[in-house]
Formats: structure tokens, sequence, C-alpha cells
């Protein structure tokens, strides 16, 4: 199971994510506190991740700017269902718990990664994964599950904020 560790943690620099398997640090992960967008770096490989118009992409730092190797979009926002590309492999995502969170990802019907968080005040995400999948794009589904904790806690953030606004007159 990879686990994304607290920023400056485990030896890493500041700023900089820790993406650890059994407390050992396999990648690293640079996001940015305000863009959907991130550095990874998985062994001697740099990854760009980035959201470009509806899509999260990534792509090799070295790759001209309109390249996408790894593709991600959200298909349903109701459902919270999401399509992925991981350089050629289709792969589908979906909601495992409405509770709990976490997204469960499907090739050709398999399932071989799943999402969650860590217990505790601060959760951190979590992906336990095939080990036939690549460790980059368990990267690259970590960051989307980043992401996706992003913007579902800025969703309740709002939806707090303009209850207390609309309550308040």
């Amino acid at each position: 199971m990879l686990v994304l560790g607290k920023a400056g943690s485990a030896g890493v620099g500041k700023g900089v994510l820790p993406v650890l398997r059994d407390d050992v640090v396999v990648a690293t992960l640079r996001a940015s506190t305000w863009k959907e967008a991130a550095t990874a770096v998985v062994g001697d490989r740099e990854w760009v991740l980035a959201r470009r118009k509806r899509e999260l992409t990534g792509r090799w730092a070295a790759d001209p700017e309109d390249t996408a190797r790894l593709r991600a979009r959200q298909t349903s926002f109701w459902k919270g269902a999401w399509e992925a590309d991981l350089e050629g492999t289709p792969v589908q995502a979906e909601v495992v718990s409405r509770w709990k969170g976490g997204h469960r990802y499907r090739v050709g019907g398999r399932v071989v990664a799943e999402t969650g968080t860590t217990g505790g005040w601060s959760p951190r995400p979590t992906l336990t994964a095939e080990e036939s999948l690549p460790l980059d794009h368990q990267v690259f589904l970590l960051w989307l599950a980043l992401v996706m904790g992003r913007r579902d806690q800025a969703a309740t953030t709002a939806a707090v904020t303009g209850g207390a606004v609309a309550g308040s007159s």
C-alpha cells in the first residue's frame, strides 16, 4: 500500500510529500497548494501533473507541454465516476463509499487499485494496487486521490459557509 506522507517527513525536503510503501520512500510529490498541479519523481523520472481544461494529465518533464501520457476526467459529478487512460490502458473509477470516500479502479472489470485515507485528524490518501500496475501509474492515481480529496473539502467548506451566510440574514 502506498501512503502519501506529511510534507517534509521521511527525509524529503520541505514542501515535498513522500510517497511511502512500508515506511520507505518510493517516490516524491511536490503538490501546488493553489492549483491542481504537482511534480512527481518516481525513480529517475520526473513527471509533470496538471489540470488541462477538464482533464488531469501527467507527462514526463522532458515531453512537450501538450503531451499527456496519463489522463483522468470526471464523467459523473453525482456518482463520483471518473475515466482514466494510463498510457493506453483505459481505467474506470467508481466511488467505494459515500461515507468513507475512496475510489475503486477497474481495468476491463477487474479491480486493479483502490484509494482510501489514513485515520486521524489529518487523513492522508492511500492507494492499494496490484503489483502489475506500474509505480508511475500508482503515483498518478495517488495524486488523483489528493486532488479529489481537496475538491471534496472545498465543496464541503463552500456548502457550510454558504449555509451559514444564507442563514445569517
